[in-house]
């Protein structure tokens, strides 16, 4: 056994000795950190330092290194020694003799020199499924997912850390967006052919971008004009099984050597309703939907400008289909429909790019309309959200730096409803504003990459809620190359605007119940990670396990469990808190082909009137599975994705007439199967694939669906898919700029 263990000894000792080191700049001689530095057949890879240094394990049989970035050109470089140094400098535009240009596509990756534990999902990785929208883009990630809020609306919500998606802050280029009245359908609102990169952060997170990440956030980065990378014309074309066709289109304009624009353009219609259960429901309502979005830039050498303008229309119609010889207007329609008008635009000065020393200064302007019947029950609002935000940076020193600024954001929701299934009921008016000017300022503490320390405070005042406080704090700490641990510790606060977040919960004959005084809600969350990457047969296995808890001293309570035929809205009093654990591993089995599997474990308890009870509808446990296999010339991609979802607890129940329960007390866990195969040619590509190809779906997902306007009808009882196997064709063609 000795012996054994002197071997590993030895080889590891090996390993560590042979290691190409090097450093990555751009052409005007800057480093350039956050590279990824690969090799080319196993895809074995670190990402370069702060200071754009880098170290990488060369494995015997490895001769080719990538190295890429975004808004620059791929290069391979042949490495002959086991311990050679290199000075890489990035082109834009250019090739050298002794570099050749390939093709790489990258796909979900962790950013190993972020002091947060962040994920990168790529476009490449977004291209594995048919991510029509920021809702389908999660299918092959374990930490996010995304589930039906009700059967009747299709309106979809993200969870992290087993928590709602109201409680992660999302934002689009690092601007808060889409909250209040769009949290209910915003997953739909972001095409996925538009999107660059999804980042997400999982816990707390920077003050920069606010106060109201309680669980993590997860950021947008769209198509930008100004990358060297930009196609001239992207398009997208995408019909399913069910009916559904989209079009995408996008286009760049490189006007000037410093102005740049591009249009993007959206179209979707869901054309066919669907009663694959026959409880005279539809399965998936009906969508139409049009958006559009023009963006500019500015690139100086010292001053960069931005700005762009989005607008979107969308129809979603859903409901009875047919009962019987009922009328037409007898029968239980949802309606809801949205306009959305988005304004933005970005200034930055850099005044040292030696020391990253920059003033910026970002403003935002939203305004969403939305009317929403749900059979005779109305809530129609708008809200208006304006967003200011002057940010400084600078680096101190190789080892200091610092971040400092101001904010502003002014939320205001003018709401018109009726929440009695009566068409002569009572119809309420309510405007609801809130303003809240707040400063942070973050320091960062790097110690040669092997220590990271990063602490901010931020301090905000609400014109509801008063002054509060916000700290956060993070520490990575990295032995060597193979091994990185994480700690973090914040507080997160969020406004509750009750019906604006949940008004899909009307679609069903529960009476709504608000307390008066909600308080704002107010949360800590500490995590700890680790990451390892070991190198395994000239490849590495990545393996990552987290764990976080988050502990709520504040929180509004979804109330269905007290009274079933009621949904009702309170201050929590008693504890209320999420522990995750989640472990994943990846690793390239041969050329071209990724196994990635994980396992998550979720305990989510909250207090419901003195009695403290699992939160309904949250799965316990979640497990993934998927590969990936592109051929050698990346003509072919084959991907596949097997999702174990776990059981959970259904809100309470009530007994029926007949002694029958309303519905059981648990649901049971299900698996989920989803396929893509692609075809690459020079300009465009053709890809087919299914989704649920289980044929999964929950049965009688609509409580009392034959009686809407009875007491019982219930379609907010979601837990599973409401419809089966769905198959897709999809063609994108773009012509690229080189």
């Amino acid at each position: 056994m000795k012996y054994i263990i002197l071997s590993l000894f030895s080889l590891l000792a090996f390993n560590i000795c042979a290691q190409v080191r090097g450093i990555v700049k751009d052409n005007t001689g800057e480093p350039v950190p956050g590279a990824n530095i690969f090799w080319l057949t196993t895809g074995q890879g670190v990402t370069t330092k702060e200071d754009g240094s880098f170290s990488i394990y060369k494995p015997a049989k490895e001769h080719m290194l990538v190295v890429s970035f975004i808004g620059f050109r791929n290069d391979t470089i042949h490495v002959s020694g086991k311990n050679d140094e290199l000075d890489i400098v990035l082109q834009d535009g250019v090739e050298l003799n002794e570099i050749s240009v390939v093709r790489r596509k990258m796909g979900t990756m962790k950013i190993r020199n972020s002091v947060l534990n962040e994920d990168i999902i790529t476009s490449a990785e977004l291209s594995r499924a048919a991510c029509c929208n920021l809702g389908e883009s999660f299918v092959t990630n374990p930490s996010v997912d995304v589930s039906y809020s009700d059967a009747a609306t299709g309106a979809k919500q993200i969870k992290l850390l087993g928590l709602s998606g109201t409680y992660v802050q999302m934002l689009t280029e690092n601007i808060p967006n889409y909250r209040g009245a769009a949290s209910p359908y915003r997953l739909g609102y972001v095409p996925g052919p538009w999107m660059q990169s999804i980042q997400v952060s999982k816990g707390t997170s920077s003050v920069k971008n606010g106060y109201e990440a309680i669980t993590g956030q997860i950021n947008v980065e769209f198509k930008k004009p100004q990358l060297p990378e930009a196609d001239w014309v992207f398009a997208n074309l995408f019909a399913s099984s069910t009916n559904r066709y989209e079009a995408n289109a996008d286009a760049t304009l490189k006007v000037s050597k410093r102005w740049s624009t591009s249009l993007l353009a959206h179209y979707e219609n869901e054309t066919k309703a669907h009663d694959g259960n026959n409880d005279g429901f539809v399965d998936i309502p009906q969508v139409e939907q049009y958006n559009i979005w023009n963006r500019w830039a500015y690139m100086g050498d010292h001053y960069v400008f931005q700005a762009g303008f989005k607008a979107l229309s969308e129809s979603r119609n859903s409901g009875q289909t047919h009962h019987g010889n009922m009328l037409a207007s007898d029968l239980y329609k949802v309606g809801i429909d949205t306009e959305r008008y988005e304004l933005f635009t970005k200034n930055a000065y850099i005044f040292n790019k030696e020391k990253n020393t920059n003033l910026a200064l970002i403003l935002s302007a939203t305004w969403h309309n939305q009317d929403a019947l749900y059979g005779k029950k109305l809530y129609n609002v708008d809200q208006t959200n304006l967003y200011a935000s002057l940010m400084f940076e600078t680096e101190l020193n190789k080892q200091n730096s610092i971040s400092a600024g101001l904010s502003f954001n002014y939320d205001a929701f003018d709401q018109h409803y009726r929440l009695e299934n009566d068409a002569e009921g009572l119809l309420r008016k309510a405007f609801d504003k809130e303003a809240v000017p707040g400063a942070y300022v973050q320091y960062t503490l790097n110690l040669n990459d092997q220590w990271m320390f990063m602490a901010g405070l931020r301090g905000d005042y609400s014109s509801e809620h008063g002054f509060f406080m916000t700290p956060r704090a993070h520490l990575k700490y990295n032995p060597n190359e193979y091994v990185h641990f994480r700690l973090s510790a914040g507080k997160g606060y969020r406004t509750n605007h009750v019906l604006a977040e949940n008004n899909y919960l009307l679609s069903s004959s529960r009476k709504v119940a608000i307390a008066q005084n909600l308080d704002m809600e107010e949360a800590w969350n500490y995590g700890a990670s680790v990451a390892t990457y070991i190198p395994i047969f000239g490849k590495t296995l990545n393996v990552n396990a987290e764990y976080y808890y988050t502990n709520f001293l504040k929180q509004v309570i979804v109330d269905m469990d007290s009274n079933p035929h009621e949904v009702s809205f309170y201050n929590l009093d008693g504890r209320s808190y999420s522990h995750v654990f989640q472990i994943e591993a990846s690793y390239p089995f041969f050329k071209g082909f990724t196994l990635t599997g994980a396992y998550r474990l979720t305990d989510v308890q909250t207090t419901y009137k003195g009695q403290r009870m699992e939160k309904p509808l949250t799965s316990k446990y979640k497990g993934l599975l998927t590969a990936s296999y592109q051929t050698p010339m990346g003509i072919w991609q084959f991907d596949a994705t097997l999702q174990l979802n776990g059981s959970g607890r259904m809100p309470s129940p009530y007994e029926l007439t007949d002694g029958r329960l309303s519905w059981e007390r648990r649901y049971g866990s299900f698996e989920q199967v989803s396929a893509q195969i692609t075809r690459y040619f020079r300009r465009w590509s053709i890809y087919v694939g299914g989704e649920n190809l289980t044929n999964f779906k929950q049965k009688n997902p609509i409580i009392d669906a034959s009686n809407p306007w009875g007491d019982n009808f219930d379609s907010t009882m979601i837990w599973g898919p409401v419809h089966g196997a769905k198959a897709y064709i999809g063609v994108r063609f773009n012509l690229a700029r080189n």
